[in-house]
């Protein structure tokens, strides 16, 4: 499943300024409401029921909060290229400049999991996280999320 699959154009914010993680979550959660047509307070509920489950974010500045809603209709992704980095509270102690929201239905199963495997796999090659982290604007970030993997690898 490509990255292109879950991510939209319009689902980019290059330069989302945010001070805190549950600021990010929340400025996320109304981008994600908005292009999901999903209730805002709905959205960021879930997310910040996950994160106390734990922090979603996975190391070297990649967080990727997630969360399954039962009216959302397929799964959809949103990535923002933070202005600055911010504490996401990650095992390896760097701050998080790079987030992917995963939002799926409640009944997905495994495809979330495949999709969530997906963006992991991508935001940890060094490689296009420097090139998500040198894009300044949606389309070229965009450009970048839709490598194909061998050439992203």
């Amino acid at each position: 499943m490509p990255i292109t699959d879950l991510v939209a154009p319009e689902a980019i914010l290059p330069a989302l300024k945010v001070n805190s993680k549950k600021q990010a979550l929340q400025e996320l959660a109304a981008k994600a409401a908005e292009l999901t047509g999903q209730n805002e307070r709905s959205v960021f509920e879930v997310l910040l029921q996950r994160e106390k489950l734990g922090t979603t974010a996975v190391g070297y500045g990649v967080a990727i909060p997630h969360g399954k809603l039962p009216k959302l209709e397929k799964i959809f992704g949103l990535f923002a290229r933070l202005d600055r980095p911010i504490d996401f509270e990650a095992m390896d102690g760097q701050p998080v400049d790079l987030v992917f929201l995963l939002l799926a239905p409640e009944g997905a199963g495994a495809d979330h999991l495949k999709a969530l495997a997906r963006i992991a796999r991508l935001l940890r090659d060094q490689d296009i996280a420097k090139k998500l982290r040198a894009s300044r604007d949606a389309q070229a970030i965009y450009s970048v999320l839709a490598l194909p993997p061998a050439t992203a690898a």
